[in-house]
């Protein structure tokens, strides 16, 4: 088990060049599968989960290697159409593989999905618009197998609400079925744009991405593309955060500051000084923040779930109260025991959270309940009096590149040791 060592009160200053997105890295690797032929992926994060998926890529009969941060895949004989239970439930975002190898082989057979306990994740959007093209879905005690023995056929579906996760499995059956797809209330995350772009480079025909409506014409086959992944809007704001409490000064390189409009309002509201360039953001941030004010989130444009306990943990050395409500997952505060620990005052009730500032945090011994968690417990320790050990951070590892590293560039003092 991996523990880090945080001894807080640390003022960060210096730049830091930003990763590449995991929530865009994992569709396209998923993607590559449907070209027959080899893709360069470039700006791929070297992730835990990044890896899983080449590992599945490769268990499909994929060719792959993966080094600085670029993945080649070969996917030519990837006939593959079977992924077991141990690599399934590494991840929850091992489902948007379903799509892929049911429209690249005719039929797939899954595991029902792990990754971070967040609460009640449903695949069913993602079965459901399946059937409607076409497939044939059969359930044995959580193990999917699935078939489409006359191809796949476009449809018009209507999505309840904006799934990310169904909206991509649908782009990637939808490509190379028959006919024409589209999908209403489709989820607008910059990720899918990154899923699209990429197929599109392919050969593919979608149209709309960003918007409510996308529409797939499908094409008979697809080829290998060069392409590079856009970077991670939710390691931004975890390093934004990061720096906001310790009152330092922050400049991110190769960001797009576009992605994180949602956020960025926020970070003036609790007193920073933000500097935006086309690829560049610069936070100056004031000895003692300001309340966030109330946040809710809510499907892209709204306040990205993900960045939610990043804010909670900034809030909590805050002047005054933070409202947040949460709109996405309803066991997302999980965390916050970890963030009383270290000596916050936040109460829960339902899906609200209030965020009572405090003038310090202390240091303690806390665990990382999942990714976003983690960094929140990051967040916590880098700003807390004495030391902090955060145990069981294998969440961190599956979406936060170099990250003590990072930290450590800037000025924190962290260290990592194994048990």
């Amino acid at each position: 088990m991996t523990e880090y060592i945080i001894n807080g009160k640390n003022r960060l200053s210096g730049k830091l060049k930003l990763q590449g997105s995991k929530n865009a890295s994992l569709p396209v690797l998923a993607a590559t599968l449907l070209t027959r032929s080899k893709c360069v992926i470039h700006n791929c994060p070297d992730l835990s989960d990044v890896r899983q998926s080449l590992n599945i890529l490769t268990a499909l009969g994929c060719d792959c290697t993966y080094e600085d941060n670029t993945a080649v895949i070969d996917s030519t004989n990837a006939f593959g159409t079977e992924i077991n239970e141990q690599l399934m439930c590494a991840m929850r975002s091992s489902i948007i593989f379903l799509g892929a190898i049911l429209s690249a082989n005719g039929k797939a057979t899954v595991s029902r999905p792990g990754g971070c306990e967040l609460g009640p994740r449903p695949i069913d959007l993602h079965l459901s618009s399946l059937r409607k093209m076409g497939a044939e879905i059969f359930d044995f005690y959580g193990k999917l197998e699935c078939s489409a023995k006359n191809g796949l056929i476009g449809c018009e579906i209507v999505l309840p609400i904006a799934s990310v996760g169904a909206t991509e499995n649908i782009i990637l059956a939808s490509v190379l079925a028959k006919g024409k797809t589209v999908i209403r209330n489709a989820a607008k995350e910059p990720e899918i744009s990154d899923l699209a772009d990429f197929l599109n480079s392919c050969g593919a025909n979608i149209k709309g991405v960003g918007g409510v409506t996308i529409t797939i014409h499908g094409v008979e086959r697809l080829h290998g593309a060069e392409f590079s992944v856009q970077p991670d809007r939710i390691v931004a704001s975890t390093y934004l955060c990061a720096t906001a409490v310790t009152g330092g000064e922050l400049t991110l390189c190769e960001v797009k500051p576009s992605h994180l409009m949602p956020v960025l309002p926020y970070y003036t509201a609790v007193g920073c000084k933000m500097k935006i360039g086309e690829s560049e953001i610069k936070l100056t941030a004031p000895n003692r923040l300001n309340s966030t004010g109330t946040i809710v989130t809510g499907e892209y444009p709204g306040f990205p779930t993900d960045a939610q306990p990043l804010f909670v943990a900034m809030s909590s050395v805050s002047k005054g109260a933070s409202v947040f409500e949460e709109k996405i997952f309803n066991s997302r505060y999980r965390y916050i025991d970890g963030l009383n620990k270290l000596g916050a005052d936040i109460s829960v009730h339902d899906s609200v959270a209030v965020v009572k500032g405090v003038p310090t945090l202390y240091g303690a011994n806390v665990e990382a309940t999942d990714l976003r968690g983690g960094a929140a417990m990051i967040i916590g320790g880098l700003c807390a009096k004495d030391r902090t050990k955060i145990i069981d951070m294998g969440h961190i590892a599956r979406g936060y590149e170099n990250i003590t590293e990072n930290l450590v560039s800037i000025g924190a003092e962290i260290k990592v040791q194994e048990t």
